[in-house]
């Protein structure tokens, strides 16, 4: 039935106009026209928002999906991408009591009517896989305002039966679409299914929250720019997250921001410093920042402060994939393409194999065109779906931090520019940058290093003589052995030549006792046979 009805959906939206007609087999064609019933009802608007409005029908596992879909400019047309940003994730509630017993049933029916108080049946909001309640919490003595996020009730079975059934198009997709290799269907299932089975466990998005916020409590001049909600993990599990209620502006309420007289340059600037404090720093990124997960927080107008919440998507960067994308990005607004090429070579972003000058070129082509608009109009964003774009046409595997620090990157400019239409994303970004590489690179890169591994250092020390010992008695035995072992080869092969001499010695006497013999000279061919037995008897030993 589930099958039937996203079929149904699909082709009353018209979505079979995206397979090629000519191409496909007989019994695909002869199952449409049995389907006669089932047509377009939506002729009249465009193919990219009847595939939106198609997704927002098949319902909350789907409309997850199409979010995802559209951060992946890469594979998808603007228009398509553009449309499936407008996704909502607000669909309709699953029964306040419902949610009740299976917050009970979770923290147990005595904790419960110990600690919280004021729950509220109607949900705060309603998402595709949980709805938030808000209750009061008597904590340490004192009551706190929090919300109690719920999982929907059997939404895993859900989810795998619609993964199901996604993956079974993907296969038809990649078959028969044209650019269905391109697009790599099933791959991006597969990248969906992980993702969404990772948000099904709200203990991993405690903890991930608590990460988040630990990183923002260190001290920098960058930590007022980002505040994470407190989690009270000791009442969280896998389907029960419980945390501190935060009074907020959504960033995308900007006439409510301006109402309020929020100074949008600083707070523009400030979601810059939040993303790159994440990827550069801590090298733990919040990657699901769309507006419905990120406030304001305006006690003070003119020094905003960023709120995250729905920490369950989040990405990290090793060491090395920081470096090579700081000096990208560095490179890549310095103009300097072929160090742009030579550093996804050296990452093994791209084959070892890639010819730097093609690879630079095709870089140039492709991104130069952009540097014909003003820095301050330039697409962060853009310039890493472009340059990702052309590495895959030169074998660039798919990177998942990549991809999830593109989708990342895409949300926060466009909050930026949405909040500041003059935010210069490179001129904010830029120092930021070029210091984190001196950091890296400098004198002090190497000092830290040292400090970091001090307390190594310091644990063996006490062994270093004991291991230099053990080394050079170690060598000095192996050089023992060594010799030994030569003089061993070179009596061998002594031996080995001598065999050979008298072996030739001997088969020259045979030969010699033999012509002898013939000639009747019985006398001198018995003593060279004799002569013969001596040499061989010596080439044995």
């Amino acid at each position: 039935m589930r099958l039937y009805h996203i079929i149904k959906t699909f082709l009353q939206f018209g979505l079979d106009e995206l397979l090629p007609k000519k191409s496909l087999p007989w019994y695909a064609k002869l199952a449409r026209i049995s389907l006669f019933w089932l047509g377009n009802k939506h002729k009249d608007k465009p193919l990219a928002m009847r595939f939106r409005l198609a997704i927002e029908t098949l319902g909350p596992v789907f409309i997850k999906f199409g979010q995802m879909l559209s951060t992946r400019r890469d594979l998808l047309p603007d228009d398509f991408a553009n449309e499936l940003a407008l996704l909502q994730d607000q669909v309709q509630p699953f029964d306040g009591q419902q949610a009740k017993d299976i917050i009970v049933a979770a923290i147990g029916e005595q904790a419960f009517k110990q600690h919280f108080s004021d729950f509220d049946l109607t949900p705060l909001a309603s998402a595709s896989i949980a709805q938030v309640h808000t209750a009061t919490l008597l904590h340490d003595g004192q009551e706190q305002d929090i919300v109690i996020k719920v999982l929907r009730p059997k939404i895993y079975k859900v989810i795998i039966a619609d993964i199901s059934i996604m993956s079974r198009f993907a296969g038809v997709v990649a078959r028969w679409l044209p650019d269905g290799k391109r697009l790599r269907p099933k791959e991006v299932v597969e990248e969906y299914r992980k993702t969404i089975l990772d948000e099904l466990d709200l203990n991993r998005e405690a903890a991930n929250a608590i990460q988040l916020k630990r990183n923002f409590e260190q001290g920098s001049e960058y930590d007022k720019a980002l505040y994470v909600p407190e989690i009270y993990s000791e009442f969280s599990h896998s389907n029960v997250l419980v945390m501190e209620r935060i009074y907020g502006i959504g960033v995308g309420e900007i006439e409510t921001l301006n109402s309020h007289n929020v100074n949008m340059k600083v707070l523009a600037e400030r979601g810059v410093e939040v993303f790159f404090t994440q990827v550069f720093r801590d090298s733990f990124f919040h990657a699901d920042m769309h507006p419905g997960n990120v406030f304001v927080d305006i006690t003070n107008p003119d020094d905003p402060t960023w709120i995250a919440i729905d920490c369950g998507i989040v990405g990290t960067l090793n060491r090395e994939d920081k470096r090579y994308l700081a000096e990208n990005f560095v490179a890549f607004f310095n103009r300097d393409y072929r160090k742009v090429a030579q550093l996804h070579v050296d990452s093994g972003w791209v084959p070892h194999g890639t010819s730097v000058d093609e690879f630079e070129f095709a870089i140039r082509t492709v991104c130069e065109p952009i540097f014909n608009k003003p820095l301050a109009e330039i697409s962060f964003g853009q310039v890493l779906v472009n340059l990702f774009n052309t590495a895959r046409r030169f074998n660039m595997e798919v990177q998942p931090q990549l991809v999830l620090l593109q989708k990342t990157l895409l949300y926060i400019e466009g909050l930026g520019r949405q909040l500041y239409p003059q935010l210069d994303l490179w001129q904010t970004a830029k120092p930021f940058l070029e210091d984190w590489v001196k950091e890296q690179m400098g004198v002090k890169a190497v000092f830290t290093k040292i400090k970091e591994n001090l307390p190594f250092w310091n644990e063996k020390l006490p062994e270093i003589p004991d291991l230099v010992y053990d080394y050079l008695k170690a060598g000095k035995e192996a050089q023992l052995n060594q010799s030994q072992l030569m003089v061993q080869l070179t009596q061998q092969q002594q031996k080995n030549n001598q065999k050979l001499i008298f072996g030739v010695l001997a088969a020259g006497f045979i030969i010699g006792s033999v012509l002898l013999f013939n000639q009747g000279n019985e006398t001198l061919a018995a003593a060279c046979f004799s002569v013969t037995v001596i040499l061989g008897l010596k080439g044995i030993k």
